[in-house]
């Protein structure tokens, strides 16, 4: 059985305001973990979209499972790691140990994100995922408004 931990987070209200709903969704997050720790994960903003960077050394690419269904985006990953130990001396036995670990995040992305153009990478025990904003989303530079008359 697999213990389930929530973590709700909210920002202060203050911020909310400075950076609107979708950036307080964004940093709402469900996790689930089996039998080894949630990786720790940094987001990050730019002017084009978000960074998740999720720290996993020791995993391969192949291990990883990136799910979107609506807004939620689930990163999982499962690892099995099998040791063989042969018998001492003249004895014909083999003892095995099993090794399995997994874990589960889900984010609730911002409704201003670019959900086709998600792309991810894992490279040196970092796996990094790209949300882009929509052209519309993205902070658009100031400019002067003509008059007419």
């Amino acid at each position: 059985m697999n213990p389930l931990m929530r973590t709700n987070n909210h920002l202060p209200s203050l911020i909310e305001n400075l950076f609107g709903r979708d950036m307080n969704e964004f940093f709402n997050t469900n996790t689930t973990s089996g039998l080894t720790s949630v990786p720790a994960v940094n987001v990050l903003e730019h002017q084009d979209g978000f960074r998740i960077e999720v720290a996993a050394p020791g995993l391969k690419k192949e291990d990883f499972k990136l799910n979107l269904n609506h807004n939620n985006l689930t990163i999982s990953a499962y690892q099995e790691t099998q040791k063989d130990e042969p018998g001492q001396g003249n004895e014909k036995y083999t003892r095995r140990e099993f090794s399995y670990s997994s874990f589960q995040r889900t984010f609730t992305l911002p409704t201003s994100i670019n959900a086709d153009r998600i792309q991810a990478t894992y490279a040196d025990g970092l796996l990094k995922i790209d949300v882009p904003k929509r052209e519309e989303a993205k902070v658009k530079p100031p400019r002067q408004i003509e008059i007419g008359g």
